[in-house]
């Protein structure tokens, strides 16, 4: 499992925002990080500037948004339909599709669950929960 620090996400980040921007070949899940950013044009402002936000810490107190968590759970969900893994998660999310219509908005619906399963078990100490995960999604689809 790939476990990148909190500096090298950013520089993904960032580096993925710069390539399209100066319309150079993205490289390997820059393609897929770049529609994730595409989807969000508020962070825009923060990838175009590395040095004012690439050192900057969110806490859970702040009313906004870390974005690079954001932009990362976006492409892990990304990556987890790509391939339905967990096993389930591509129906499940066609289920969250179908209540919402709006592809962002069930995403977002899904990226509740996966927040709440990495939270789990990082505080936990624990492997994330998968069956807890496809369950979350599941009774979040529901009417």
């Amino acid at each position: 499992m790939f476990s990148p620090s909190r500096d090298q996400v950013r520089a993904f980040f960032f580096e993925t925002w710069r390539r399209y921007r100066a319309q150079e070949p993205l490289e390997g899940l820059q393609g897929m990080a770049l529609q994730v950013i595409l989807l969000h044009p508020e962070y825009h402002a923060v990838l175009e500037a590395p040095d004012r936000h690439g050192d900057r810490d969110y806490t859970p107190e702040m009313a906004q948004t870390n974005p690079f968590l954001h932009l990362s759970l976006h492409l892990a969900l990304e990556e987890q339909l790509s391939i339905d893994q967990p096993a389930g998660i591509a129906r499940r999310f066609g289920l969250l599709l179908a209540k919402f219509g709006e592809r962002h908005d069930a995403l977002h619906e899904a990226l509740e669950c996966l927040a709440e399963m990495v939270w789990r078990a990082q505080r936990e100490g624990a492997a994330p929960d998968g069956e807890a995960y496809l369950d979350c999604l599941e009774a979040r689809a529901r009417p």
